[in-house]
């Protein structure tokens, strides 16, 4: 856990999943602690960030050109957390669409 207001910020290995109706799932290994307030940030690159809380930031760096479009085009996404292949927490996050998200890790 991090100590005096420094931010854990973790390379994620993932899967993003869209359904017929267009909704996002990002499937992530297991973090410590719940999400506060979480926020998904995407620049349509290939570089995201996933605020879970004050101290909890995942940072995404290779996402595939496939799934650069429908990211662009959800207001929202649903993400799972899982430990040894199994759903442990389940939580929707609003998306935000930002010019640079490598600008924001400065």
């Amino acid at each position: 856990m991090a100590e005096n207001n420094v931010q854990e910020t973790t390379k994620s290995r993932y899967d993003i999943l869209q359904n017929d109706k267009g909704e996002i799932l990002l499937i992530i290994q297991q973090r410590n602690g719940g999400p506060e307030n979480p926020l998904f940030v995407y620049d349509g690159s290939q570089y995201a960030l996933l605020y879970r809380g004050q101290e909890s930031t995942v940072y995404f760096d290779d996402i595939a050109e496939g799934a650069r479009s429908p990211l662009k085009s959800v207001t929202s996404m649903q993400i799972v957390e899982i430990n040894n292949d199994e759903a442990v927490r389940e939580y929707t996050v609003p998306v935000r669409i930002v010019k640079d998200v490598k600008s924001l890790m400065d």
